[in-house]
């Protein structure tokens, strides 16, 4: 059996429990084929880089597939018969990647970095002096009307 990753996005209009029930659907037909499924991320609600089937978001998933090549074919002419299946991409891989993918990795080094707080962490610019407010100023005066 040849090992695959098989990443789909769906639309955006559909809940979270229907998402997780479509990948239920889609890894029951590659176990039908003789196949497995080792991991299953749910990337979430995402922007797209440009609108698909006028849909600008998408829930995005990532399955690692170990199934013969029948199974994915299967399962891949299914997910392009389902209307809420955007896009897909499965690619034949050497081996499968374990523990969390990189898109995973990159959210939780989002939510690990410190925050900066109000300017507390640069030093003061010296240069600009005392410059008054914008709401002290004098209002401008337009030329040429009342």
């Amino acid at each position: 059996m040849s090992l695959y990753e098989c990443v789909f996005i769906a639309r955006q209009d559909i809940s979270a429990q229907q998402v997780e029930t479509l990948t239920a659907e889609l890894s029951e037909i590659i176990t039908q084929g003789g196949g497995t499924v080792s991991k299953t991320e749910y990337w979430g609600l995402r922007n797209i880089a440009y609108r698909v089937k006028k849909n600008r978001k998408g829930h995005y998933i990532l399955l690692n597939i170990d199934a013969p090549s029948a199974a994915v074919k299967e399962m891949e002419r299914q997910m392009s018969i389902n209307e809420d299946v955007l896009r897909t991409l499965t690619i034949r891989v050497e081996e499968l990647e374990e523990g969390p993918s990189a898109m995973m990795q990159s959210k939780n080094s989002r939510d690990e970095r410190p925050r900066r707080g109000d300017g507390e962490d640069r030093p003061r610019r010296e240069d600009r002096g005392d410059r008054p407010r914008r709401d002290d100023r004098e209002p401008r005066r337009m030329e040429g009307g009342e």
